[in-house]
């Protein structure tokens, strides 16, 4: 059997484990984020154009 590791590198073997899927997710999380502003941007130009034409009429 080999030796025991250490505190601190179970820390950052711990460390490691965790920031794969903080990044994953994160880049997920951006990703979907974009894509919807991206897919939603000429509904909201429609809105601001409506918005800013009633404005003028009253």
């Amino acid at each position: 059997m080999g030796e025991e590791p250490t505190w601190a590198e179970l820390l950052l073997t711990f460390f490691l484990v965790a920031a794969v899927p903080t990044v994953v997710g994160g880049a997920v999380v951006v990703s979907l984020v974009g894509l919807t502003m991206w897919v939603t941007a000429p509904l909201r130009r429609r809105r601001r154009e409506r918005k800013a034409r009633t404005a003028r009429v009253r």
